[in-house]
């Protein structure tokens, strides 16, 4: 880290960290309500959907102002979505924890990008089961070209990354739709691996499809079940992914050391 950290209190700079993390997911917000909808993320500002006043700064400020407004507008107190805050939260202690990992690098500004862009897409994904393409293919080019900038990341890793996220779930979206007759797999999840393939590397691959999976599994199949009839629900897979690449990132090597262990004394 660099020395000036050392004179400034560590908590400080954890809580500015945080702060501009609640801040980005604030604009998060209305990247995941607006992209779906083809709607411009700069104009107009945010405003209440029922009375349709642009809200002032002070009704902006990230989770303090939902606190504050008990979750309504300031302006008729009509209620505001609990996603709202949560998005907040969840991007600030992402921040705080790639800050943890990774201190006050080039490459942490490099993984800020990568997990805010996994957090939307994730309740794009859950919202109207699509991964917008105007995330993950630019997406994919940013992760290759960001390589550059990230010490345990080459560009050939990156490249192969990418090749080997999107041709694996390729096969087994075509090896599926061939036995089953039908699509089991969107082509936005076959994009997001191969995105998270650009940021993470090759090896990265396996282990997130297998997190992923079976992150599916223990959470799908109690849905399925709870569903009842002929068990037929439509599940989002981008969420998994995008949980298992966070999982990965921060413990990846500790999670495949166990792993191995299992099988080698």
């Amino acid at each position: 880290m660099p020395q000036w950290l050392y004179v400034v209190d560590v908590r400080i700079v954890y809580a500015l960290v945080f702060v501009f993390g609640t801040l980005v997911g604030s604009f998060l917000n209305v990247c995941i309500y607006r992209l779906p909808l083809g709607r411009s993320i700069v104009r107009p500002g945010s405003h209440c959907f029922e009375c349709g006043n642009t809200l002032r700064w002070y009704h902006n400020i990230p989770l303090l102002s939902f606190i504050l407004l008990r979750g309504r507008c300031g302006f008729c107190g009509a209620p505001f979505s609990w996603r709202y805050p949560l998005v907040e939260l969840l991007n600030g202690v992402l921040y705080l924890a790639v800050f943890h990992y990774a201190g006050f690098t080039v490459a942490s500004l490099v993984l800020f990008l990568f997990l805010s862009s996994l957090l939307v897409i994730t309740f794009i994904d859950l919202d109207h089961q699509i991964i917008p393409d105007v995330i993950s293919l630019p997406g994919i080019a940013v992760g290759i070209l960001c390589s550059f900038f990230i010490p345990w990341l080459t560009w050939q890793d990156s490249v192969l990354g990418v090749v080997a996220g999107g041709g694996s779930l390729l096969l087994i979206a075509m090896g599926y739709a061939f036995l089953t007759k039908k699509e089991g797999m969107g082509g936005g999840d076959i994009k997001l691996l191969a995105m998270i393939g650009a940021f993470l590397g090759w090896r990265a691959v396996l282990p997130v499809v297998f997190l992923s999976s079976l992150l599916g599994t223990l959470i799908g199949v109690p849905l399925m079940l709870a569903k009842g009839k002929d068990g037929k629900l439509a599940i989002p897979f981008g969420p998994f992914l995008s949980l298992a690449a966070v999982i990965y990132l921060f413990w990846g090597p500790s999670l495949l050391r166990w792993y191995l262990s299992l099988f080698v004394r």
